[in-house]
This record gives structure tokens, C-alpha cells and sequence, in this order.
């Protein structure tokens, strides 16, 4: 029997309509996050049957997960490996205001997210080995079961790269709206059934 992991970014934060690189910083979800993952905890709540819920250690995250595990009378794991990528010295800058004050630094950061890290942050590859250890061993802890991992964009993307089997410098290949859906069902290998699904 497979091991189907819904795979959740959490829902939008205050703040949002200013594209920033929020990372470590905690910041609460908005009015409208904490409705769409309302909806994505309804639309769960038909749609599956979950034995365990897991999060970042983030507010944005564990408000999200509490949401999400509420009708399954579940209590959110915390798991602080699950956190946002550090991004140093842009953690609370927008995009433009990145552009324009590190323009060199952010356009080889957009082509190759790989290669080049946000000053100062942390790298693809260790985000990639401090989430995928963790991510791989509830994975094996809850082998057989349903479950939900609620997390980040960064962190989702990392993830489903690893499963797709494709390069890490290609994650912004993946796209991840608030409250998305991705469901990874694990067996001798992993089988990605659906990707940024928003109710």
C-alpha cells in the first residue's frame, strides 16, 4: 500500500500584494489566507482521510496546519526543519527593492537558483539537505497511511523537484500559489498525482 503525502503551501499573508521575500520572519496569513485554507480543509475533509498533519514551526504554517487538521480532530506536528528557506540579507525585501539594490545577485539568483544563493541566505542544496532527510522520514514513519505536510513554496518546490527527478536549479519551473495542493503518493517510487491545486 502507497503513502499519499498532501503536500500544502499555507495560505496567503498579511502583506502579500508587496511580493517580499518573507523566509524566516514570521508573519500572521491574511483575512483571505486563512479562507483559502478554510476551503482547502473543506475541500480535504471530502476528499481524503488524513492520519497526521505536520508543519513548519512558522505562524504562517502552524495557523495553516491547525486549520487543515481541525475536522480530523488531529494536533499539528510541529517539525522546524519544514521552515522557509533563510534568505539572509533579502529576508524582508520586496522584489523590486532586491532588483534594484543587488541587480546583479538577483538576476543570476532568478536564472540559476542552483548555482547562486541570496546573499548571505541559505542554498538550494542546503535547503535540499535539511528538509529531504526530514520530509523522507515521516514519509517512512507514516508509511501506508495519508497524511499532510504543511509548508512553503521553497520548501514544496525543493520537494517535488526531488520527486520529479529533476535538476534543482529548475524549481522555478514549479509553480506554488498560496494554499496550494500537491499530492505525492509514494511507492517503490514517487508518483506526483497533482501539483499547485488552489480550491
Amino acid at each position: 500500500m502507497g503513502t499519499k503525502i498532501y503536500l500544502i503551501r499555507h495560505g496567503e499573508t498579511e502583506g502579500a500584494e508587496t511580493r517580499r521575500y518573507k523566509g524566516h520572519i514570521d508573519v500572521p496569513l491574511s483575512k483571505n489566507g486563512i479562507s483559502q485554507v478554510q476551503r482547502l480543509s473543506e475541500h480535504l475533509s471530502r476528499n481524503a482521510q488524513l492520519s497526521a498533519v505536520y508543519t513548519s514551526d512558522l505562524g504562517r504554517a502552524c495557523r495553516s496546519a491547525e486549520i487543515i487538521a481541525a475536522p480530523f480532530h488531529l494536533k499539528p506536528i510541529v517539525v522546524r526543519e519544514l521552515k522557509e528557506r533563510n534568505f539572509g540579507d533579502w529576508e524582508g525585501m520586496s522584489f523590486d527593492e532586491i532588483e534594484k539594490h543587488y541587480p546583479d545577485a538577483f538576476t543570476s539568483w532568478a536564472k540559476n537558483p542552483l548555482r547562486f544563493s541570496p546573499l548571505n541566505g541559505e542554498s538550494t542544496v542546503e535547503v535540499h539537505d535539511r528538509v529531504m532527510p526530514v520530509f523522507m522520514g515521516i514519509a517512512e514513519k507514516n508509511k501506508g497511511k495519508n497524511i499532510a505536510i504543511v509548508t512553503h513554496g521553497g520548501v514544496t518546490r525543493v520537494i517535488l523537484c526531488r520527486m520529479l527527478d529533476m535538476p534543482l536549479e529548475n524549481i522555478f519551473r514549479i509553480e506554488q500559489d498560496f494554499a496550494a495542493l500537491n499530492i505525492v503518493e509514494l511507492w517503490d517510487y514517487p508518483v506526483i498525482k497533482q501539483i499547485n491545486f488552489v480550491v
